[in-house]
């Protein structure tokens, strides 16, 4: 049997309760009018009636007294899961999807910021450069680098990059003669693979010195990785001069961990864009994870800022 109306349940559920037409329209912001005409349509469909109606009373007929307990029980029911699914939204796991560099070199160190703001809220990190599919792998967002071109998805720009040499404060130390971008030609260079492979010119030194108006030195030798945070350890291990961007290294540099022997840096051609299903920023926790992620990169491009390393956005 079809169910009746959803209009008409509520109304008899709340006259059933209050054993009175105006105080469930007062409850349903409705008429006692109406009230009483969707009761009157639910019996009618019903075919058999629920209340007995005296001149100022109205009481429940056997029948209507068996309904009243299952609508009752059943609209309850359906309240406490939606409240248990409201706060499951407000709270629960957040699963984000982001290139390992980044990961590794800029959000897991800020995640305990996160955890401080909203420690009901998880967050689950997949650290994985191919291009996933978030509506159908259970992943909430996405932060790639790239042009900003991700079909059928929303897509806003997160962060722009530069590019520019990074080594080791005692790797300069030991090299005093790292005075100009010309004199790294003999130097151990350490290449991030992914630059030529994925991401042309994100981050590479034949684009830096052609930005920076050098030519004539040979870059095809070198150590070459294909994660963007492997050249930042190896340059922190003094390996060798990297070609960093400025998302992967602000820390190391904030902290001195690293440095730049040249002042010189070269606009990146992608930058970091946030990405996602338009459906999914409804979700509480979801949002409450893109308003964070937003406001720390404007205070890294603040720190980026007044340590000299990037130009503002």
């Amino acid at each position: 049997m079809r169910l009746p109306p959803l209009q008409s349940l509520r109304a008899f559920d709340a006259a059933a309760r209050h054993l009175s037409f105006t105080k469930a329209a007062e409850e349903l912001f409705v008429t006692q009018g109406a009230i009483s005409q969707q009761v009157r349509q639910l019996e009618d469909y019903l075919g058999f009636k629920l209340f007995h109606r005296l001149p100022r009373q109205i009481y429940l007929t056997e029948e209507g007294a068996q309904l009243a307990h299952a609508t009752t029980a059943g609209f309850s029911r359906i309240s406490d899961e939606i409240e248990r699914l409201m706060l499951v939204e407000e709270t629960g796991v957040v699963t984000v999807s982001v290139l390992q560099s980044f990961a590794v070199k800029w959000l897991v160190p800020r995640l305990g910021y996160f955890r401080e703001a909203y420690p009901d809220i998880d967050v689950r990190i997949h650290a994985d450069d191919r291009m996933v599919d978030l509506r159908t792998e259970g992943i909430d967002l996405a932060v790639r680098f790239g042009n900003g071109k991700y079909p059928n998805l929303h897509c806003e720009m997160l962060m722009r990059d530069e590019s520019f040499p990074v080594c080791s404060p005692a790797y300069l130390a030991s090299n005093p003669g790292l005075k100009t971008p010309k004199d790294i030609a003999g130097h151990q260079l350490l290449h991030d693979a992914t630059a030529v492979l994925d991401h042309p010119h994100a981050a590479d030194w034949e684009f830096w010195l052609d930005g920076v108006g050098v030519s004539g030195v040979d870059v095809s030798r070198g150590l070459r990785f294909n994660s963007g945070d492997m050249v930042i350890q190896a340059a922190l291990m003094g390996q060798g001069i990297g070609m960093a961007r400025t998302s992967l290294a602000a820390l190391d540099l904030k902290a001195g961990n690293l440095v730049r022997p040249f002042p010189q840096t070269v606009a990146s051609n992608g930058a970091y864009y946030l990405v996602y299903p338009e459906e999914h920023l409804r979700r509480p926790r979801v949002q409450a994870f893109v308003n964070w992620l937003k406001q720390e990169v404007a205070a890294t491009l603040r720190e980026i800022d007044d340590d000299g390393a990037m130009a503002p956005v």
